[in-house]
């Protein structure tokens, strides 16, 4: 084992749910962090932390409410995929999630600032350096649904 590898697993795990909402035309939405939170300016897609006790599931449908206002059930969010990444104070670790629908207009709820995109304009997008890789991947992964 690499000394690296050894020093990362001594960092707090952080466990966020995200979701790839996708609408008919192609296009997914993403949300720009406000002024005052960490990693403010930057752009990911809609989610947030899971609490203790709590299902990365259920987390994603009551942040979606939250932070969007849409409704999403659990039947109509599927796996998509994963990030793993090392901050400098603590692993994040990311299930993401794909929605094709929802109840309700998604609007900025806690004073983000939402666009909808299509996912080869991703790269135009400064993101967090663990959403990153969904950049690319993400084209991959939806041109296979």
């Amino acid at each position: 084992m690499n000394n690296d590898l050894r020093e990362d697993s001594t960092h707090k795990i952080l466990l966020v749910s995200a979701c790839v909402l996708l609408k008919p035309d192609g296009t997914v939405l993403i949300a720009k962090r406000p002024e005052g939170r960490p990693l403010a300016g930057l752009w990911e897609f809609p989610g947030g932390k899971v609490d203790e006790g709590e299902a990365p599931e259920t987390a994603l449908l009551r942040e979606l409410s939250e932070e969007l206002g849409v409704r999403v059930v659990e039947d109509d969010i599927e796996p998509l995929t994963f990030v793993s990444h090392a901050y400098e104070a603590f692993h994040l670790l990311m299930p993401v999630y794909l929605c094709r629908r929802w109840d309700g207009e998604a609007q900025a709820l806690e004073g983000q600032e939402l666009a909808w995109v299509r996912p080869e304009e991703l790269s135009g997008f400064d993101m967090p350096p663990a959403d990153e890789p969904l950049k690319t991947t993400l084209r991959g992964l939806l041109d296979r649904l």
